[in-house]
């Protein structure tokens, strides 16, 4: 076994380990992890199962154990249980049988000390989870006793009430009359009386006797019963102590790095294709047994390297080139900050604070399923939404939400080795979906030319800038740069679909990354958003698909993989895991983790092709040195469920300043209206910027079909755009056209065709080859002039993509003050 086991347990001790368990003659012998505990003996699949789901307990007080052969031992209780158990080696044997039996013994004298030699409970052998069925039957039937004889003592207490009272009156009575004819018959009267009181306290007498004598003849066993649950609960704090401490040992060896628990505890198992490959499959009471997410099996398993490899000090054991043969400590925030090239802050001015709470957001009551039923199979851009499901920040701002740790590129920029700072892009890949675990509200959607700053050049060292550069499609364009030599830049285009119970939001365009010392120059797409129980139920957001981070350069390549969220997974739910790899597939580096929490990675010593997955793919072991983390979430600010489970850097991105441009996200009414708490109004404004852009985005589309076209066909597209059709498109709210959102409510201009008899239309062209009212061929499509104002669209070399970049000009204008280029949309 790959955990040490002292060679004589002492009694008590718990001890745990893996062996294999005799399930049915198909499936065989299959590898399950035993704990011997308190004199039981349990098992699970896995050791991540002992917190919550145990397959079987048998009780060794009354348990035989038989020794088979060398390896294999049989544990049964009388018949209700049998385990046929089979260990590694002849050695391992002995230690469990050594265990077991010491156990055993511990068991028995426990049980015979808590029996009281003269209510002795029966012998009958407890079935698995029943182990304590007798004790509890028998003070079951003490307590019904108990309460029948409570119940005739309550009896007792009710008569001698009701003949006391009559005795008092009797002789009251008797007190009141004269010496006469009636005295005789008062006088047996009373007497009556009398004896019926006494009779009834006599019985009052007897009952509390017997009830007396039940509680002290019990009384005894109840107090060493008692005790006994004393220990078991001062066992149990200490059992929960242990496992706390080992809790963070776990976590590094299990949860982060794709383990399957019969390779990490033995990785010489691997190459066994008997028992070994059948541990992967499931119990008796499953047909399938997953180690990673049920949808898609692990490509790869990790397991520890080999001591020699940690005590190495800069030979190239492994094989690895020289551009990573350093020590592992070079990741080491240490060992980075100490790099003498990399720019050290300096602090001329104290640093704005910035604020931390926002109004608590109000308690109103909307029923979603009445706006989304109708929506069902439409663009999200197509779906009216109040502000209600918002939140009180843009999509612009949801994008600039991706440099809360922009200290990844900061050390990333550092790194000498490519494969290094591969790492680093990568969990800062990953970091930018931490903020989304909570976040169900819907960000409002920029209007056409809304711009957002977020300018941390004095508190962080960088300066970032997105804009929205078209609405057709619906794009936002990013440019972030950074005194510590690192640039990054994307353009986004939602893509998205309502399934009734889901929203699928799948995220189009690249992000790149470019380091100004290396030239290293990276890019990467997002993963695919899902909001489930959109119906009913509590609104959750799961991240899931495969993300490749490339570095053009070099040709190294992260392959990362979010598992998509199982109810029937026993993995750990947001689980990320990744590869990095050189240009000729040869992996570096395992990073594992949560997206939703941290990031791990180590490095690989050696790799190996394993044992075959549950799909007949033979998946690769990597021996990897210890994990180290490289990333993990900062901590929500205290009540930020009631602030929308805003981050401490999204508390701040609507904060008010000065000096920003007139097109700014902060300066937007609706959005700020709707911070404030005041969202009747926020809707009332919503709608008012929906109209001011629809009318805008009409005249530019007519000066657009004036430029380009004749004077006749200008005629007629002016014509077509006050025609009954455009009417129709904009009045009747089919799909075309009617349903918007707020800002193309904005996406569907009024002029865009509606679905008729002559077939559905494209959403963003006229029907071509129709005629207009006055006869003439409509051929143009939606022309529109817009040109994005502080980036420009250009074929990007590295990459091969066309892609919006920052063109320059924002940052001067806002030292001069001089926005006389900006629209004015609000």
């Amino acid at each position: 076994m790959s955990e040490s086991k002292p060679p004589t347990p002492t009694p008590g001790d718990t001890y745990k380990g893996w062996l294999f368990k005799w399930t049915n003659y198909i499936k065989g012998y299959q590898r399950r992890w035993f704990v011997l505990s308190n004199g039981l003996l349990s098992y699970y699949r896995t050791q991540a199962e002992m917190g919550h789901t145990c397959r079987g307990t048998i009780n060794l007080a009354t348990a035989n154990i038989a020794v088979e052969d060398s390896c294999n031992f049989v544990i049964s209780n009388g018949g209700a249980q049998t385990y046929h158990l089979k260990a590694n080696s002849e050695v391992e044997r002995q230690r469990w049988i050594t265990a077991l039996e010491l156990a055993k013994a511990k068991a028995v004298d426990m049980q015979a000390n808590s029996d009281d030699s003269g209510d002795e409970c029966p012998a009958v052998p407890p079935t698995s989870g029943q182990g304590g069925g007798c004790r509890n039957s028998e003070v079951q039937s003490t307590l019904r006793t108990l309460n029948s004889k409570v119940e005739d003592l309550t009896t007792c207490n009710d008569l001698i009430v009701k003949h006391g009272s009559a005795l008092q009156r009797s002789l009251s009575e008797l007190e009141a009359i004269r010496v006469g004819g009636d005295m005789g018959e008062k006088i047996r009267q009373v007497t009556e009386r009398a004896t019926l009181f006494r009779i009834t306290s006599n019985a009052m007498i007897n009952a509390c006797r017997d009830f007396l004598s039940l509680a002290q003849t019990h009384s005894k066993r109840w107090q060493k019963a008692l005790q006994v649950e004393r220990d078991q609960r001062i066992r149990l704090e200490e059992t929960l102590e242990q496992l706390a401490k080992q809790h963070n040992h776990l976590e590094r060896a299990f949860r982060g790095a794709t383990v399957l628990p019969s390779s990490f505890s033995n990785p010489a198992l691997g190459s066994k294709g008997g028992a070994s490959g059948k541990g992967d499959a499931s119990d008796e009471d499953d047909d399938n047994e997953f180690f990673d997410a049920m949808e898609d099996p692990a490509e790869f398993i990790t397991v520890p390297a080999d001591p020699k490899y940690h005590k190495r000090s800069g030979s190239n054991v492994s094989g690895l080139s020289s551009e990573i043969g350093m020590d592992d400590q070079s990741f080491d925030e240490l060992s980075l900050a100490s790099n003498p090239e990399s720019p050290q802050p300096l602090e001329l001015e104290p640093v704005r604070q910035r604020r931390t709470r926002i109004p608590d957001k109000p308690n109103y009551y909307l029923n979603l399923w009445s706006i989304m039923k109708n929506c069902i199979g439409k663009e999200l851009s197509k779906i009216p939404m109040p502000v209600n499901f918002n939140e009180p920040l843009s999509m612009l701002q949801r994008l600039s939400e991706d440099l809360e740790y922009y200290e990844l590129l900061d050390k990333a920029a550092k790194c000498q080795s490519s494969l290094e700072q591969m790492c680093y892009v990568a969990a800062f890949t990953v970091s930018s979906y931490s903020t989304t675990v909570h976040r169900t509200g819907k960000p409002f959607n920029p209007l056409l030319g809304e711009t957002f700053e977020l300018d941390r050049l004095r508190e962080c060292g960088y300066r970032s800038l997105c804009e929205q550069v078209s609405h057709h499609p619906p794009a936002a364009a990013h440019h972030a740069f950074s005194e510590k030599g690192w640039s990054l830049r994307q353009e986004i285009t939602l893509a998205s679909k309502f399934r009734g119970k889901y929203l699928s939001i799948m995220p189009l365009g690249s992000i790149q990354c470019l380091f100004d010392k290396s030239n290293n120059h990276y890019s990467w797409k997002k993963v695919t958003t899902t909001v489930h129980n959109i119906i009913v139920g509590k609104l959750w957001i799961d991240q899931s698909g495969e993300i490749d981070v490339v570095n053009h350069r070099t040709g190294d390549r992260c392959h990362l993989k979010f598992a998509p969220y199982s109810y029937f997974s026993r993995d750990v739910p947001r689980k990320v895991t990744g590869v990095v790899t050189d240009k000729e597939g040869k992996a570096h580096y395992v990073l594992s983790g949560t997206w939703d929490e941290k990031m791990e990675f180590s490095r690989v010593m050696q790799s190996s092709k394993g044992e075959n997955g549950t799909e007949g793919k033979q998946r690769t072991v990597y021996q990897t040195l210890k994990a180290k983390e490289i990333w993990t979430k900062n901590p929500l600010p205290e009540g930020a469920d009631n602030m929308y489970f805003f981050s401490s850097l999204a508390l701040t991105l609507n904060e008010p300043e000065d000096g920003v441009a007139p097109t700014d996200s902060r300066r937007r009414p609706d959005q700020r209206l709707m911070e404030d708490g005041r969202w009747d109004e926020a809707n009332a404004e919503k709608q008012r910027l929906e109209e001011k852009q629809r009318t805008t985005r009409r005249e530019r589309e007519r000066e657009a079909v004036k430029a380009a076209s004749s004077p006749e066909e200008a005629v007629t597209e002016d014509s077509i755009n006050d025609s009954p059709l455009k009417t129709e498109a904009g009045e009747t709210g089919t799909e075309a056209s009617e349903v918007s959102d707020e800002t193309d409510t904005e996406d569907s201009p009024p002029h865009t065709p509606v679905a008729s008899s002559h077939g559905p239309s494209h959403p963003h062209y006229l029907m071509e080859g129709k005629e207009g009212s006055n006869g003439a061929q409509i051929k143009s499509a939606h022309q529109d002039n817009y040109q994005a104002l502080w980036f420009e669209k250009l074929d990007d070399p590295v990459s091969g993509e066309v892609l919006h970049v920052y063109k320059g000009g924002y940052w001067e204008a806002k030292d001069q003050g001089s926005w006389d280029i900006c629209p004015d949309i609000f």
